[in-house]
């Protein structure tokens, strides 16, 4: 079977992890190795400061703190995404507004996002859908002029760009993920984003259980304290070993999915067979995206669910991604969708993931595509 993912080991992964148990002595967070990607974050995005964090749900948790959600706040993203994107916001009371995705890109539809602003609105979340920006200028213009928060949703976003801003630098706050199934993994883990240096204390002391124990760790005081909210937020320094590995290893992680990427997109484009029959990704002027994932669109779900199954029977994992969330039990709870969803449900019926990962061999990727071409032939 083809895996549609496999986490990325490029080699030093566990002589790091080794190193920070027997040499370094440190496994719990804020090691050497912590500080090492923190650092590698906020040269790469250009960031006042990055902290890793145990996850990217955690990192918006962090950013909906920092935001100040109160019960009755309302907070606007699209409907296409993973339950964390909700879940950080309705922990603290909020409710969700949703608002349909644009059908090119999968991200939200910035057009639409003004009418569903009211007096409650609070934060607006766009989402990343796959590496490729949103269309920040517009959301930026649209937060300013109603003085609201903007907390990217940039988990899938690690070295992708808008207009020459790395994803997750744009807005107020920027929250990545390292989960196994991204570029870049450490298992489990994401990292908080922050451009303000005003920010950067009191999300020190969120990320530390509510603590100033950073301070003191400085040695800016002589013991800490519990002095505001918080919970635990630092990854094991043996996750960090183990991300850092990969983080040195960036450009060639990178070239690698781009080049698979790029395969896909070839093949796919320059078939006879599947002209006007599937619909490849589309990256906007403006926007350099991270080859985050490959995906294309059927004709319609149940065109995507016969694919499915052929392409499991000859031996490959491919996969749908996201049930919209304004059609789930706490969607339906929690949230409300402003508009007509005119895009979220049908695109999504239509997406579908092939495998991309740094361990996918060429030949199996054109196995992949001519097993597809096969199907629609």
């Amino acid at each position: 079977m083809i895996n549609f993912n496999e986490p990325t080991l490029v080699g030093k992964e566990l002589d790091y992890i080794k190193d920070a148990v027997t040499v370094e002595h440190k496994l719990c967070g804020d090691g050497k190795y912590t500080r090492k990607c923190n650092k590698w974050i906020e040269e790469k995005t250009g960031v006042s400061r990055a902290m890793l964090t145990t996850s990217c749900t955690h990192a918006l948790e962090i950013a909906a703190i920092l935001s100040d959600i109160k019960e009755g706040d309302e907070v606007i993203m699209p409907s296409f995404t993973f339950c964390s994107t909700a879940d950080a916001f309705v922990l603290r009371g909020a409710k969700i507004v949703f608002v349909d995705i644009r059908p090119d890109t999968m991200n939200i539809n910035e057009d639409l996002i003004e009418d569903a602003v009211t007096g409650k609105t609070k934060v607006i979340v766009p989402v990343h859908y796959a590496g490729v920006g949103c269309e920040m200028d517009k959301i930026i213009d649209i937060a300013k002029r109603h003085g609201l928060k903007v907390v990217e949703d940039a988990a899938q976003g690690v070295r992708a760009f808008y207009k020459g801003k790395a994803l997750g630098s744009i807005g107020d706050y920027g929250c990545f993920s390292f989960h196994e199934t991204k570029n870049y993994c450490m298992g489990e883990g994401g990292a908080i984003l922050l451009r303000d240096p005003g920010d950067v204390e009191q999300a020190e002391i969120i990320r530390e259980k509510g603590t100033n124990r950073s301070k003191f760790f400085r040695g800016q005081i002589d013991k800490y304290t519990w002095v505001d909210k918080g919970s635990s937020y630092l990854p094991s320094e043996l996750n960090a070993a183990y991300l850092w590995a990969q983080l040195e290893a960036a450009d060639e992680i990178f070239d690698d999915r781009m080049r698979k990427w790029n395969l896909y997109y070839e093949y796919f484009s320059s078939s006879d067979v599947l002209k006007d029959r599937i619909e490849l990704p589309y990256i906007p002027e403006g926007c350099v995206h991270n080859a985050h994932m490959f995906y294309i669109k059927t004709r319609d779900l149940e065109e995507r669910t016969r694919l499915i199954s052929y392409l499991r029977d000859n031996g490959i994992n491919a996969v749908f991604h996201y049930v919209p969330l304004h059609s789930a039990e706490a969607g339906l709870k929690f949230g409300r969708f402003n508009g007509e969803d005119k895009y979220t449900t049908k695109e999504s019926e239509r997406l579908l993931r092939l495998p991309l990962h740094y361990n996918l061999k060429e030949k199996e990727l054109e196995y992949i595509t001519e097993s597809v071409m096969r199907f629609y032939s």
